[in-house]
């Protein structure tokens, strides 16, 4: 109920905080310091009044200040998206209202240990913008506590208006707020990175097939595969150009995203990998990355799933029909690029599996010999005959009518 909250909170935050090109990274870093902000103007509030009630006027005065200088400083960071200039401005406030209270109170003691809240400062800094400038304001609250440390006899008072019993109450607030306040921020950090790391994962493992995704991650090697026996398999589209002239561009995108995404449920169902889409054809392997020792029959199988899928539904009130090639061979398999990578098929296997496409009948599922020879007990396959297939010559194929029963 809390994180469920805090996360609420932290939304409505984050759409004053970040802009719309902002990376996830900085979109975090802008609603914790945001928040810190935030927080920082009700505590000196809070504060502010409490010294002023016990008659500590200038205390109170610097605390109401810096409230106000923060709330400035929030409103116009509204208005001027300079967050490194904005953060710069929170920790001066914050840094210089700490130090005069620490010494108008009386040093150490006598504030309540107010100067513990500077050692909030260099966690923050790395919270909410660079670890680097964390350790140099690190370095900066040593060398203030130093100073404080040293010059106390000069600026430390007898005694001042806030009652003994609740002095001791500010060391025990100061110190734990402190403690709460680092923790909430490093915690709420470390776990909205957790879930930005599993968004990363999730985005990379519909890229790349997960063992994949892993070496990567892992090494810096070029990934090059040879595989001995894996079945390819392309649906297309028929007369899609046609199509596609008599649609709007959304039209377009929701009936190819309609009928792929279902693709795509077949292809997790069986345990297949999807390679890619090229305009309106759908390519599928089996036996790669993992390789089975069945990949041309739950191949075979996935066919006559997509086939029948078409068949029995309209999409925009329309029927389509798709044209299905498999072959089964050799391959070898890798990822290319840097950028946009993507993991890909090449060999003459997948060339004549787009040729079995390319050559078939609507609505046909036409495979190859190789295929044919390692399917053909468990399948229904019409021989068509010979076909003179582009690049390739004369060669016998095949169309799946189904699945023997017997």
């Amino acid at each position: 109920m809390f994180l469920h909250f805090l996360t609420k909170a932290f939304a409505l935050i984050s759409r004053y905080a970040a802009i719309h090109d902002d990376s996830d990274e900085w979109r975090l870093k802008k609603c914790i310091g945001v928040t810190s902000a935030l927080i920082g103007v009700l505590t000196y509030l809070v504060y502010g009044m409490l010294y002023v009630y016990f008659n500590e006027l200038a205390a109170g005065l610097v605390c109401i200040g810096a409230c106000l200088l923060t709330i400035v400083t929030l409103l116009s960071y509204r208005i001027f998206r300079c967050y490194a200039v904005h953060w710069y401005f929170w920790v001066i406030i914050f840094t210089l209202t700490i130090t005069i209270n620490h010494i108008i109170l009386g040093g150490f003691t006598l504030s309540g240990m107010v100067i513990i809240w500077l050692l909030f400062i260099p966690v923050n800094t790395s919270v909410t913008y660079k670890p680097r400038h964390g350790l140099v304001f690190f370095m900066i609250v040593a060398v203030i506590f130093l100073l404080a440390a040293f010059l106390q006899p000069y600026y430390q008072r007898t005694t001042n208006n806030i009652p003994s019993i609740f002095i001791t109450a500010l060391y025990v607030i100061n110190t734990l707020g402190v403690a709460t306040f680092i923790l909430i921020g490093v915690y709420y950090y470390v776990w909205q990175n957790e879930v930005l790391k599993n968004k990363t994962e999730a985005l990379l493992l519909n890229i790349l097939p997960k063992e994949i995704a892993a070496t990567l991650k892992n090494e810096n090697i070029i990934i090059a595969e040879h595989f001995d026996s894996v079945s390819i398999l392309f649906a297309d589209i028929v007369n899609f150009t046609t199509m596609s002239t008599k649609m709007t561009p959304s039209e377009l995108v929701l009936f190819l995203n309609e009928v792929f995404s279902y693709f795509d449920s077949l292809v997790d169902k069986y345990n297949l990998e999807k390679i890619k889409t090229i305009g309106d054809c759908y390519m599928v392997a089996a036996g790669v990355p993992r390789p089975r020792s069945d990949h041309a029959h739950i191949l075979a199988q996935l066919a006559l799933d997509i086939r029948d899928y078409v068949g029995r539904n309209e999409f925009l009130g329309k029927h389509f029909a798709l044209r299905i090639g498999l072959n089964s061979g050799s391959v070898v398999a890798g990822v290319i690029g840097h950028k946009k990578f993507s993991y890909d098929l090449w060999g003459d296997t997948v060339n004549t599996a787009s040729r079995m496409e390319s050559h078939g009948a609507v609505n046909g599922i036409q495979i190859a010999a190789t295929t044919y020879e390692l399917i053909k007990d468990d399948f229904i396959c019409e021989p068509r005959g010979v076909v003179n297939v582009k690049g390739k010559g004369e060669m016998n194929v095949w169309y799946v009518l189904g699945r023997n029963k017997a």
